[in-house]
């Protein structure tokens, strides 16, 4: 996993820093500090604070570099897991159509992935590849399928 993530990440410089946001979740640190040089890193964990399994309150923590405090947010990501467990029955909880194979399920979520950023406009009438300047028109099935493809 470690290397996927290294991949997908352009190398980050002092002057233009990785920003990561995630949870609490410690193992996340010895991860980022594993991957990449950590002076060119700014990176932030929110931690929810809970009583009786309900949110009472986060707590806002800079790890490595100087984050904004007021960046610091996993709502975005957590939404996007939300949709992916809505929208790819593969990866509901407790469910029959669990993925028996990795590479069913690494196909399944890249072509949601597709679909979501490429297909699916969210404001307006942008896909978020629009709005990131990937694409220049919301792309079909038929695009997709007969390869009918051309970026900006």
């Amino acid at each position: 996993m470690m290397s996927k993530l290294k991949r997908r990440v352009k190398t980050p410089t002092v002057k233009n820093k990785l920003v990561l946001y995630t949870d609490g979740n410690d193992d996340y640190t010895y991860v980022i500090d594993e991957l990449f040089d950590t002076e060119c890193v700014r990176y932030g964990q929110v931690i929810k604070i809970r009583e009786k399994g309900r949110v009472v309150g986060k707590v806002k923590r800079g790890i490595y570099g100087k984050p904004r405090h007021n960046k610091i947010e996993t709502t975005n990501v957590e939404n996007y897991n939300g949709i992916l467990r809505e929208r790819v029955g593969r990866l509901v909880r407790k469910t029959k159509c669990f993925p028996k194979r990795t590479m069913l399920l690494d196909s399944a979520i890249t072509v949601f992935g597709f679909y979501w950023n490429f297909m699916k406009p969210l404001h307006g009438a942008k896909t978020p590849a629009m709005s990131e300047k990937l694409a220049d028109r919301v792309w079909s099935w038929q695009d997709f399928f007969y390869g009918r493809l051309s970026f900006v």
